[in-house]
């Protein structure tokens, strides 16, 4: 079995945050707790979400990238699955990117195209695609 990771976060809105994660991002539903919390499969990792009147507090961090949110959480996923989701979220009017895509480390060994997208309780989420994944922890 591969290593799995479990990250449970707030949300304001359980109905709004299934919509994101599921209809928007395209993972599938896990267990759940009627009207507390709702697990995701966020690709092959346990996402739960736990209804809370709380907003995360958040502040930016300069990276060789730019300025990036604090706390964030992400994935790491093929390109075209990558690109699916980024014609999902082009193609509709409900959430917009944060940062839109962009191309990080150009033509070298670690190349990547990231975006990060914010859920409707505020979580932010960075999704990239790397051109080799395998080089993450060379």
């Amino acid at each position: 079995m591969n290593n799995r990771f479990h990250l449970a976060i707030t949300v304001n809105d359980l109905d709004a945050s299934v919509d994101f994660y599921c209809r928007l991002l395209g993972c599938k539903l896990g267990d759940y707790e009627d009207g507390k919390w709702q697990d995701i499969n966020f690709w092959g990792n346990e996402l739960t979400l736990h209804i809370s009147k709380t907003k995360t507090l958040r502040e930016s961090h300069h990276v060789d990238m730019g300025n990036v949110c604090v706390p964030h959480f992400g994935v790491h996923l093929s390109s075209h699955i990558y690109d699916d989701i980024k014609k999902r979220i082009e193609s509709q009017h409900d959430y917009q990117y944060f940062d839109e895509p962009y191309l990080r480390y150009k033509g070298k060994l670690r190349e990547q195209e990231t975006f990060f997208i914010e859920d409707p309780s505020g979580n932010m989420i960075e999704i990239k695609s790397m051109k080799n994944p395998s080089s993450l922890f060379s």
